[in-house]
């Protein structure tokens, strides 16, 4: 089973957008919220490095990047080999 993280923060539009495509694709996914959790951001920073907007996203380790990469991968039909990858 994939492993799938989300790092996000609270009244993100693009947050809830991604998280909106991993529910409507059946994927249950870790979610650490860098506003509530303010040590997750550097966490976020040194595996994503460059990145420091929300959300960023995670799947099996491989950095996704953000919401829009999110749905390019989903738009390009390589969602499912991501997840088994």
């Amino acid at each position: 089973m994939a492993t799938v993280e989300i790092y996000s923060g609270d009244y993100c539009p693009y947050c809830s957008r991604a998280k909106k495509l991993l529910k409507q694709r059946g994927l249950a996914f870790t979610e650490y919220n860098v506003q509530k959790e303010p040590e997750r951001r550097q966490e976020m920073a040194n595996r994503a490095p460059g990145a420091r907007t929300i959300p960023q996203i995670f799947i099996n380790d491989r950095h996704v990047g953000g919401c829009d990469e999110l749905y390019g991968v989903d738009k390009r039909g390589e969602l499912n080999q991501w997840l088994t990858a």
